[in-house]
């Protein structure tokens, strides 16, 4: 698969069935995250992978309602980063840029792995530090939901259904993208 294949194959699909997570799958997902281009290489981002089944279930307790499906997740990895790590140039600020494109890396590797890497704005990012033990001063940017895509959708909801069947509908190309100048 190039990459263009995982762009076009990645989906935020729901309906997880289990996989076992190995130690070299975490070191090939975060060695691709590693790779990733950031403000004078200062590489702002950090992860919890959790793959132990007491872990994950505490995990459950970070989740909003809606997120139910996330417990059917083999791995769930916490990105988070912390301002002074990065380049703040003025008033850009480029930490959370930069641990959004190493995440982007992850994902497309996943995908790669014909696995489903979900990320969610849906937790209490509060939860999460104290259940990860992450300090205080990192802002938890998502939670990636990592499985292998299931055939059997209970548990969604009718939106989260209608999801899983067919691809959200992108917008048109002239809706995001300017030539030129904006207009």
């Amino acid at each position: 698969m190039n990459v263009k294949e995982a762009i076009q194959a990645r989906r935020a699909y729901r309906a997880f069935d289990p996989v076992e997570i190995t130690d070299e799958m975490v070191r090939d997902l975060a060695e691709c995250a590693s790779l990733s281009a950031s403000c004078f290489n200062n590489q702002p981002w950090r992860f919890v992978f959790v793959r132990d089944k007491g872990q994950l279930e505490r995990m459950k307790s970070v989740m909003s309602k809606g997120n139910e499906w996330t417990s059917k997740a083999s791995m769930i990895i916490a990105v988070f980063c912390r301002k002074t790590d990065d380049c703040v140039i003025k008033d850009r600020e480029y930490y959370l840029f930069d641990a959004g494109m190493a995440t982007a890396h992850l994902i497309l590797r996943a995908t790669e792995l014909e696995l489903v890497a979900h990320p969610i704005a849906g937790f209490s990012p509060q939860k999460a530090r104290e259940v990860l033990g992450i300090p205080e001063e990192y802002d938890v940017i998502t939670l990636v939901n990592l499985g292998k895509r299931s055939q059997d959708l209970t548990g969604l909801s009718e939106k989260q259904l209608e999801s899983e069947k067919e691809r959200p509908e992108r917008r048109k190309f002239d809706e995001f993208v300017y030539l030129d100048r904006f207009q």
